[in-house]
């Protein structure tokens, strides 16, 4: 793994903003491609992939300044201008403008939240990997053969084998990317797939934080990524059992319903 790829002059390529872009781009990418199936607008798909990264990169950094809360107090600009971010906190935040643009553009909400449902999980797989180039979000110290040792100038401790959660991570969200494409060819309740994501994500989040080494705080024995999880769960069950009791579209053939939240 490698921090920065290369420089040209004090131009530094950093593997973590690479891949991150990586993931975007083919995120984006495979959304506009299957909008045309779906019957949805491609450019619409565009939009809020803008919306999202902008509103999700703020939302990230915003979660992870509140967690960092006593650092920022004392020196905000290290906490403000360093490379942590919070997953949580982009996807609230990034969603609910989502939300605000359907609301304002009149398009329906659950039948693009299903769509890039998959393309999300796409581009945080290539997060993750950025992840473990950069050497944050590294997990606990281990014995075992699958730990992995961090060269120096990296985010992770240095010479001490450590669980690789961010190769955990990453390969989850692939899995769920490749699990919601194919539970997208059968659903026929609007919001099923955006519901499923929300329940595989939080599950496999909430068991890879106890594998990670965290300083963020909690309350108790879990982490306030833990915490999130459970809100995550949660709400996949309510839009399941919504969605059970026919207050969405019953198919995909409807075209539009109102937006809850």
């Amino acid at each position: 793994m490698r921090v920065d790829l290369f420089s040209i002059g004090n131009f530094t390529i950093h593997s973590y903003g690479l891949l991150i872009a990586v993931g975007v781009i083919l995120a984006v990418i495979m959304a506009m491609k299957r909008a045309g199936k779906k019957d949805l607008n491609s450019e619409v798909v565009l939009n809020m992939a803008i919306i999202c990264v902008v509103f999700g990169f703020l939302g990230a950094k915003l979660l992870y300044v509140l967690e960092n809360f006593r650092a920022f107090l004392e020196d905000p600009l290290s906490v403000i201008g360093s490379s942590g971010f919070v997953v949580y906190g982009g996807i609230f935040i990034g969603v609910a403008a989502i939300i605000l643009y359907c609301r304002i553009k009149k398009y329906s909400f659950f039948r693009y939240f299903d769509l890039l449902m998959p393309s999300v999980a796409l581009g945080q797989a290539f997060g993750r990997l950025g992840c473990f180039c950069a050497g944050c979000c590294y997990g606990r110290e281990t014995d075992l053969a699958w730990g992995v040792v961090f060269p120096e100038g990296s985010f992770a401790p240095a010479g001490v084998p450590l669980i690789p959660t961010q190769l955990i991570s990453s390969a989850g969200d692939f899995a769920i990317m490749i699990i919601l494409l194919l539970f997208s060819r059968k659903a026929k309740k609007v919001g099923d797939v955006g519901a499923l994501y929300l329940l595989l994500y939080g599950i496999g989040r909430f068991l890879v934080e106890f594998l990670r080494q965290n300083e963020q705080g909690g309350i108790g024995i879990f982490t306030t990524a833990q915490l999130m999880s459970f809100v995550f769960i949660a709400a996949s069950v309510i839009l399941f059992i919504r969605n059970r009791k026919g207050r969405h579209a019953e198919n995909y053939q409807e075209e539009y319903y109102s937006i809850w939240l």
